[in-house]
Order: C-alpha cells, then sequence, then structure tokens
C-alpha cells in the first residue's frame, strides 16, 4: 500500500498537481480539493497529522498512511522529509488513486 501510495504522489507530481506540508493538505481536504491524502506515520509529535485521517473520512477522500516521512518528501520531489501530502490533481495517478480506494 506504502508503494502505491509514493508512486501515486511521484505519478501526480509530474503530471498532476500536488500539495505539501500539513497546513496546505488540510486546507486542501476542507475545500474538497484533495483526491488522496498521504501522511507520515513517523511525524513527532504525532499530534501534527492525527486530524487528517478524520478529516479526509468525513469528507469520503482515501487516506493513507505511509511509514516514513523522508520517503514522503522524497516522492514529492523535496530533498527533506514532509508530514503530508496531498494529490489535488489526479494526471496520471488516476487509476493507482483508484487502487487505493478512490473514487
Amino acid at each position: 500500500m506504502s508503494e502505491k501510495a509514493y508512486e501515486a504522489i511521484e505519478l501526480a507530481r509530474k503530471s498532476g498537481k500536488i500539495t505539501k506540508g500539513t497546513n496546505e493538505v488540510t486546507k486542501a481536504i476542507e475545500k474538497d480539493k484533495a483526491k488522496l491524502v498521504v501522511y507520515a506515520k513517523d511525524v513527532s509529535p504525532a499530534e501534527i497529522t492525527m486530524h487528517l485521517p478524520l478529516l479526509a473520512k468525513e469528507k469520503g477522500i482515501p487516506c493513507v498512511e505511509v511509514p516514513s516521512k523522508d520517503e514522503l518528501g522524497a516522492a514529492a520531489g523535496l530533498k527533506v522529509g514532509t508530514a503530508s501530502v496531498a494529490i489535488t490533481k489526479e494526471g496520471d495517478a488516476k487509476d493507482l488513486i483508484k487502487e487505493l480506494g478512490g473514487q
């Protein structure tokens, strides 16, 4: 599941649009722009991303937890780790998002 999430982010980064960082991801969920939400398990303190799965579920957006913020950052094209990423325009990642539970 994690590998598919990373792959979906990489594809969306190249052919669609992604949002990085918990504040931006939260806004994307609240505005119904997020198609997939991915957050890292190794974020400290955990409260930083704790609200994302609940918010995503409330809006009917698929949400995936991945083990590493560094790998998540790399998938998003960053040199540093990131706590969360949202795909806002699927691009070529549409099929992967469906596999991960998207509409």
